[in-house]
């Protein structure tokens, strides 16, 4: 049985991203899968990587157990803003925390890049942001999307990284958001 990991970054419950959790999980619930949720804002953890490499902070239970659910699923979907063309501090901090050597990769000495951890596990990424898809794109060159999915997830030997991008949010309209979270919960039911 497959396991899917659905890891919500915006801290706030009433955010159109905890709905797009909950459109994807429902989608996911139909088929014969394990489904887990981890919602980063209800984690307690510091999110700074306070000794960079250099020392390994002690990792705290919620981490630990997020790092178990990672390490255990075959898709994990990763749903967040986009903001200043980036994610929230807080997934940030997160990702800094558990995303390590040993974890996730392992540095192997004398070569460049690592021996990859995470292969073997898919991922989606569901985006929402009020940058147009046009200027987040031709202008800005996806920089969210370029550092999360090739500097981490593809880093860590998650392949495919697929993207599901929503915009704009903001003053959207009640029938726009209906569509997309149909759509995720579509995502859901085919374990994309």
């Amino acid at each position: 049985m497959k396991n899917i990991l659905i890891i919500n970054g915006h801290p706030d419950k009433e955010s159109f991203n905890h709905a797009l959790a909950a459109a994807y999980r429902q989608g996911a619930e139909k088929t014969n899968v394990t489904v887990t949720q981890i919602n980063i804002a209800e984690l307690r953890f510091n999110p700074n990587l306070a000794f960079g490499y250099r020392k390994r902070t002690p990792l705290e239970p919620d981490l630990l157990a997020a790092i178990d659910k990672l390490q255990q699923a075959d898709h994990v979907v990763w749903v967040f803003p986009m903001w200043w063309f980036g994610y929230p501090a807080l997934m940030k901090g997160f990702i800094d925390r558990t995303f390590l050597p040993g974890i996730t990769y392992q540095p192997i000495a004398g070569k460049p890049l690592p021996k990859k951890l995470l292969k073997g596990t898919s991922a989606r990424l569901i985006i929402t942001s009020d940058t147009p898809k046009w200027y987040h794109f031709l202008i800005m060159k996806r920089p969210a999307i370029h550092q999360f999915k090739k500097g981490t997830l593809q880093f860590c030997g998650i392949h495919p990284v697929k993207v599901t991008y929503i915009a704009t949010i903001k003053n959207s309209s009640a029938a726009f958001r209906e569509k997309w979270l149909h759509k995720v919960a579509l995502l859901g039911e085919r374990l994309k």
